[in-house]
């Protein structure tokens, strides 16, 4: 058996679920096994298989290695590499002590951002998550009421402010976003945020593996229609996918057509937006006329 290679899933515990996750189907249906004899060999059932294949719920190191068998892993070395990856797929990520703040939903996606190489986002209403100021944030989690802010605010503003780590880090994602015109106006947090937000914005933009492009209103609402963001992965195992949050959850798309029409509606927006100098001289000529 080829294992996965743990030096190439290090993204976080939600991707490496997913990861083995494929690689126990490909083990199974190498060994031409039903989902249905996997599950019972496990004490469980089809769905169950089906959920552990899919990344969707913790792995159990007593049912891997009884699947491992079942499979006919039998190398010592293969199925100690393999659980040990099944430990740290267990392991909770940073994100773990914001728990009660935040959603299943949302769980998995700051798990699955982590693994990204990739992210593309287009945003309609706020400056993107990735790229807010922690006084934007606020002012935003506070649903502007920042001087009467409480203690959840403070834990939902230092959660976003975690997550954008990820773009200082040793092998930082791509981050490409696209914003509509209208957030560089929407005053969020008042004057004093909004310049400190965009001087924020122009210093991202000197990084180089950080694009921004701002759609201008003659063409904003033609290409998409709400905000979606993009994920991509550098392991085959996990596919790209588009996240869509709105106010009951969020849409996790990840089949291939659903994928490809927004990759395209991306294309399209980044064709329509400025050019990033330009976004930059834009962003400038607006902070100068607050």
């Amino acid at each position: 058996m080829t294992t996965v290679d743990p030096a190439a899933s290090s993204g976080g515990p939600t991707a490496l679920r997913i990861v083995l996750g494929a690689q126990l189907r490909r083990l199974r249906e190498a060994a031409e096994i039903t989902r249905a004899d996997a599950g019972y060999s496990i004490r469980g059932s089809e769905s169950k298989i089906s959920r552990l294949e899919l990344g969707r719920v913790g792995l159990k190191e007593r049912d891997v290695a009884d699947l491992l068998t079942m499979y006919g892993v039998t190398d010592q070395t293969d199925r100690e590499t393999f659980l040990e990856m099944v430990k740290r797929s267990n392991q909770p990520g940073w994100w773990h002590r914001f728990n009660d703040l935040m959603p299943d939903w949302f769980q998995d996606y700051v798990g699955l951002e982590e693994a990204a190489v990739r992210i593309l986002t287009y945003e309609l209403q706020f400056m993107p998550g990735l790229m807010q100021t922690e006084s934007y944030a606020r002012a935003i989690a506070s649903h502007g009421r920042p001087d009467s802010a409480g203690q959840d605010v403070e834990r939902r503003v230092g959660l976003r402010m975690n997550r954008q780590k990820i773009l200082h880090r040793s092998g930082a994602p791509r981050l490409w976003a696209v914003i509509d015109e209208s957030v560089l106006h929407r005053p969020i947090g008042g004057r004093e945020v909004m310049l400190d937000q965009l001087d924020h914005l122009l210093e991202l933009t000197k990084e180089p593996q950080i694009t921004l492009q701002v759609v201008p209103y003659q063409l904003s609402g033609y290409a998409a229609e709400g905000p979606f963001t993009m994920l991509r992965f550098g392991e085959p195992e996990l596919p790209d996918l588009v996240y869509i949050e709105h106010l009951a959850g969020a849409l996790y798309l990840d089949k291939r057509d659903e994928v490809e029409l927004y990759s395209r509606v991306f294309d399209r927006l980044t064709v329509d937006a400025l050019t990033p100098d330009r976004t930059r001289q834009m962003l400038s000529k607006v902070r100068a006329e607050i």
